[in-house]
């Protein structure tokens, strides 16, 4: 562990989500130094589970102040290396936040945690009669929140767009801790 992850700073972390939810031991963070990405590796110094986006803020704004860095990570399915911490620091992991929170038929919208599974998403509004068009190739394991970070799209993608087509609003947390939303619910 690197010196700016002594005790006093895990401590931190720890009073922001819980004890299950900070990992130091080492086949934590050789679970988290990958992806599907082949031959990538990069180590994290701890895994911080969050829970909401009030724990994502906290968290950014306590690394902010120490310099160290933060990669977020949604289910680590992703073939580029995004979710990767090369340099090191926290992988903050979304894989709690994982809920569909809303099904809005007047506005055909719905909002999603980011952890939400792509193919549960596609359950979801199906139930509903309503149509998600993105399916990449690993959408029974990948994630909302991956999709969004790394443009997913999929065979339909040639006549519906990709995900980046159907994102009309987000709620974000810049590298200061601070929480904004953009977009909203318009058609």
């Amino acid at each position: 562990m690197r010196k700016f992850l002594e005790k006093e700073w895990i401590g931190r972390l720890l009073e922001i989500v819980g004890e299950k939810n900070v990992l130091t031991d080492e086949e934590n963070l050789e679970r988290y130094s990958r992806d599907e990405t082949m031959g990538l590796q990069a180590f994290p110094d701890v895994v911080v589970k969050a829970g909401n986006v009030q724990e994502i803020s906290k968290i950014v704004r306590l690394a902010a102040g120490w310099g160290i860095p933060v990669t977020p990570r949604g289910l680590g399915t992703g073939l580029s290396g995004g979710c990767l911490p090369t340099l090191g620091g926290i992988v903050l992991s979304m894989e709690r936040m994982n809920r569909v929170l809303d099904v809005d038929h007047e506005n055909l919208m719905v909002v999603t945690e980011p952890a939400v599974i792509t193919a549960e998403l596609h359950r979801t509004v199906e139930a509903e009669g309503l149509f998600y068009p993105p399916d990449p190739a690993s959408l029974e394991s990948c994630s909302i929140g991956g999709n969004v970070a790394e443009g997913s799209g999929g065979p339909r993608a040639v006549r519906y767009g990709t995900t980046k087509d159907y994102v009309c609003g987000l709620e974000a947390v810049l590298p200061n801790g601070e929480i904004i939303s953009t977009g909203g619910k318009i058609v």
